[in-house]
C-alpha cells in the first residue's frame, strides 16, 4: 500500500524521477514541470472500464477542463497523443482544435483479428467487428508575430512566407538564400500540404540573406521583437521534436495486451484498457529526448510512465481510481527495480 501524509491522504509515489499521483489530474497540472509529450489515454464513452461513461456525448465535457490546461502549460513544441475510439476521438477532435492543438496525424492501432475471434457475431450485430483503436498526434498550433501589425499573428507557415514578401525579395531566390536546390520553394515557402518548416540553421540563412539584400526599412526580418532575428537554436525550439523512423507509418500491426505482460490482479485483468508498452515508447521515443517531461494525465496502469522511466525520461502521472493507482504504484516500483 502507498504511504500516506499525516492527514490521511496518500502520498506520490516517486521512483528514478517518475511520479504519480492519486486524484484527478486538475488537482496536480500547475505543480508538473512543462511537458514534451502528453500522453492521453482516457475516458471512450464505450463504458470499457470503470469511470469510462456509457457513451460519446459526455466527452467533451469531461476533456475540456484538461484540454485547456493542457494548451496553458505546453511549449510550442509540445506534442499531444490521443488514445481514443474512432467515434471518441472525433467527438472530441473540435475541442482540441479551438484550444490550440493543431491535427497531425490519425494512428490505427490495429489489435489483428485474434482481438475478436469467438467473441463476435457480425451477422446478428449487423456490423463489422472492431480490431482497431486511434492514436492521434498533435501538436501546438504556433502563431507568430506579424512586423508593425496591431497585434497580429500568422501561423507559422503564413508567417515564414509573410516575412520573405515584406522583403521585397521574389520567392525565385529563397533557394539560393538558403543554399538548396529547391527545397525552399518546394516545401518551406509552399501553401500546399506538402509544406514543412525548415530547421533553425536555414531559417538563419533565409534571415541573413532578407537582412543583407532585402529592403533596408523592413529590417530585421524573421524577428520575433523587431530587434533582432531569430537564432537558430530559438526558431528550432518552437518545432515539436520528432525523430522520424523510416521503417514505420500510421498503422501499427500489434497484438492486444496478453500474456506476462497483461497485468492482473486476483487471477483478472487489473485494467481492460492497459496499451502495449510498445506502442507507448515508440510515440514518447518519436517525440521527446532523454530528460524530457512527459504527462500521462489518466495513468491507469501508468504505461506511459513505465516507457518514461525505461527510456531516461521524467514521467508525471495521475489516476484517479484508487485500485488503478495502487496497481500503477507497484507496477513503477516493480520496473525501477528491475
Amino acid at each position: 500500500m502507498s504511504a500516506r501524509t499525516a492527514t490521511g491522504k496518500v502520498k506520490p509515489v516517486s521512483v528514478a524521477g517518475t511520479t504519480l499521483c492519486l486524484g484527478d489530474a486538475l488537482g496536480h497540472y500547475d505543480r508538473w514541470p512543462t511537458p514534451k509529450a502528453i500522453i492521453s489515454d482516457g475516458p471512450y464513452g464505450l463504458r470499457s472500464f470503470p469511470g469510462d461513461p456509457p457513451d460519446v456525448s459526455t466527452l467533451v465535457r469531461f476533456y475540456q477542463p484538461h484540454v485547456e490546461a493542457w494548451g496553458r502549460h505546453a511549449h510550442p513544441s509540445t506534442t499531444l497523443w490521443f488514445w481514443c475510439s474512432e467515434v471518441g476521438w472525433a467527438t472530441v477532435h473540435p475541442l482540441l482544435e479551438a484550444q490550440g492543438w493543431q491535427y497531425v496525424r490519425a494512428c490505427i492501432w490495429d489489435k489483428g483479428a485474434s482481438h475478436i475471434a469467438g467473441n463476435t457475431n457480425s451477422q446478428k450485430l449487423r456490423q463489422l467487428p472492431t480490431v482497431t483503436e486511434v492514436c492521434v498526434q498533435y501538436v501546438r498550433k504556433v502563431m507568430l508575430p506579424v512586423a508593425g501589425g496591431a497585434n497580429e499573428h500568422l501561423p507559422m507557415k503564413q508567417w515564414l512566407r509573410a516575412e520573405w514578401r515584406r522583403s521585397g525579395l521574389p520567392l525565385t531566390l529563397t533557394n539560393a538564400a538558403a543554399g538548396v536546390k529547391n527545397a525552399a520553394t518546394r516545401k518551406w515557402f509552399t501553401e500546399c500540404h506538402l509544406w514543412y518548416a525548415p530547421s533553425g540553421e536555414f531559417l538563419v540563412r533565409l534571415a541573413d540573406y532578407a537582412n543583407a539584400h532585402g529592403d533596408p526599412d523592413g529590417r530585421p526580418y524573421f524577428s520575433l521583437d523587431g530587434e533582432r532575428s531569430m537564432t537558430a537554436d530559438e526558431w528550432d525550439a518552437l518545432r515539436p521534436t520528432f525523430h522520424c523512423p523510416a521503417d514505420v507509418h500510421n498503422v501499427w500491426h500489434h497484438g492486444a495486451v496478453r500474456g506476462a505482460e497483461r497485468i492482473k490482479v486476483n487471477g483478472k485483468s487489473a485494467h481492460m484498457n492497459q496499451k502495449p508498452l510498445a506502442l507507448v515508447r515508440q510515440t514518447i521515443a518519436w517525440t521527446t529526448d532523454a530528460g524530457d517531461c512527459v504527462w500521462e494525465p489518466f495513468a491507469g496502469t501508468a504505461t506511459g510512465l513505465v516507457a518514461s522511466l525505461l527510456d531516461e525520461r521524467r514521467g508525471y502521472g495521475a489516476e484517479l481510481n484508487p485500485a488503478f493507482f495502487e496497481v500503477a504504484a507497484d507496477r513503477l516500483r516493480s520496473v525501477a527495480a528491475a
